[in-house]
């Protein structure tokens, strides 16, 4: 990633992974190079996730089972929170449990009322190997926990029980996507 620049502006956007794909329900590897190709990805997850119009893109969404992402999303004070995380850990999740409405680029157009805490905290490293620790409230809280289910494996729509989660899944099997 060159600094001082737009994030994503030397990427590749590159295919979506799109739910079905295995890739999404496998915890990805750890991150043990900090090289010049973890600066090639992180800046591409940036270029796909401005061109899908997306707030934040794990690196299993474009095919490769690492455990990064990136984000470019506000909290609830309409605060623009911009970065990536390599080898993150949800290390606190707290406050109100609020149910909102929640979309992903791995499942285009759809979404679906999904509970998540309000309080974020998520621990890792830059591209460079640089311990950071990222906070985040409302909005920005959920893109974080989201981000994090995907190198867990996880998607939201795992965290749908009854109704809800049989809605989703009669629109995905509607959606052009999923054929």
């Amino acid at each position: 990633m060159r600094y001082g620049s737009i994030p994503g502006a030397h990427g590749r956007v590159r295919p979506l992974t799109l739910l079905g794909d295995p890739l999404l329900h496998t915890s990805c590897a750890e991150v043990t190079d900090f090289g010049p190709e973890l600066a090639r990805l992180v800046e591409d997850l940036f270029a796909t996730m401005y061109a899908a119009q997306g707030v934040g893109l794990a690196a299993n969404q474009v095919g490769e089972s690492l455990r990064v992402f990136v984000y470019d999303c506000p909290d609830d004070e309409d605060t623009r929170h911009l970065g990536h995380v390599v080898n993150p850990r949800l290390v606190e999740t707290d406050g109100v449990v609020l149910r909102g409405p929640e979309g992903c680029l791995s499942l285009p157009g759809l979404e679906a009322g999904t509970e998540r805490y309000d309080h974020a905290v998520v621990e890792g490293f830059t591209v460079t190997g640089d311990p950071i620790t990222v906070h985040g409230t409302g909005w920005f809280a959920r893109c974080l926990q989201h981000e994090y289910d995907h190198v867990e494996g996880r998607v939201y729509a795992d965290h749908l029980t009854g109704w809800r989660h049989k809605r989703l899944l009669r629109q995905v099997g509607r959606a052009s996507w999923s054929r």
